[in-house]
């Protein structure tokens, strides 16, 4: 079952068919639905009582509103040999290869609600950056008691010749408006996924400038012990998206551009698409 957070409500899909949830009359009624320890019983209701609606992509929104979005770093190879060339020479590549390997995951802070961006928005490119690129992520819904309730898809902005320059810019290359993109919806499960495909396709003036797949059996990290560091001496009372690091990363001749196209899909759970403004 999944849920989206859209215009006219909070609309729960099965089998290609969609039903309301509830109208959803502000976003606290949104952070209180998803935080819900019922919500899958309030769905699988409205999926066998009410009629089906129609859906429009145009009308799905951000499904963050009050919760703070994390991400973890360094979860995939590929993202450890990234994170090591692009800081080889300010002396910071040894950290990544160390953090690869340690008990201690690397986590930071991503976003708040206000910052991330819904299917079909702009994500943005700092404007003191160089080099940027997108982070295709399998991102978590975590509730208030931190269990993974659900996931969905993440695209976590990157500014990586800020990021390179030094270890310690890291929030200034990670933080920013438009920073963060989250949806289209939360795929509710309350076992883990079975290692889906995640694909990234970039698109500038209508052809295909980049395209990179990989799966979720590369992730390095229990997503489970993620959490747990995550809510350690930490809580939550909206609940949490965390960003599970990325396994396709661009090469290091290609930055985004105003205008391309960037599509995020992750296996069973749908495609969250973006362009850069």
């Amino acid at each position: 079952m999944k849920i989206y957070r859209t215009t006219k409500g909070a609309l729960a899909e099965e089998n290609g068919r969609f039903h309301l949830v509830s109208t959803l009359d502000s976003s606290t009624d949104w952070d209180e639905l998803i935080c819900s320890s019922g919500l899958p019983a309030c769905v699988r209701t409205a999926i066998d009582k009410a009629d089906p609606t129609a859906f429009d992509h145009a009308t799905v929104l951000s499904p963050a509103v009050s919760q703070e979005v994390w991400a973890a770093g360094v979860t995939y190879y590929r993202s450890r040999k990234a994170r090591m060339e692009e800081s080889k020479d300010a002396g910071g590549g040894d950290f990544y290869d160390r953090v690869y390997a340690a008990e201690r995951p690397e986590l930071f802070f991503k976003a708040t609600g206000r910052r991330v961006v819904g299917p079909g928005k702009a994500v943005r490119i700092r404007s003191d950056a160089r080099w940027s690129a997108p982070e295709p992520e399998l991102t978590l819904f975590i509730n208030p008691l931190g269990v993974i309730a659900g996931y969905t898809v993440g695209n976590d902005m990157s500014s990586r010749d800020i990021e390179g320059e030094n270890p310690l810019y890291l929030p200034q290359a990670k933080v920013y408006d438009g920073s963060c993109a989250l949806g289209p919806c939360i795929l509710l499960a309350d076992e883990p996924l079975k290692q889906p495909t995640i694909q990234l396709e970039i698109v500038r003036h209508g052809k295909k400038a980049f395209a990179g797949a990989t799966t979720l059996g590369e992730l390095k990290r229990d997503p489970k012990d993620l959490v747990k560091f995550l809510y350690r001496d930490n809580s939550f009372p909206h609940g949490a998206f965390l960003m599970t690091g990325t396994g396709i990363v661009p090469g290091d001749d290609f930055t985004l551009a105003p205008g391309d196209v960037i599509r995020i899909e992750i296996e069973g759970i749908g495609r969250l698409e973006n362009y850069v403004g």
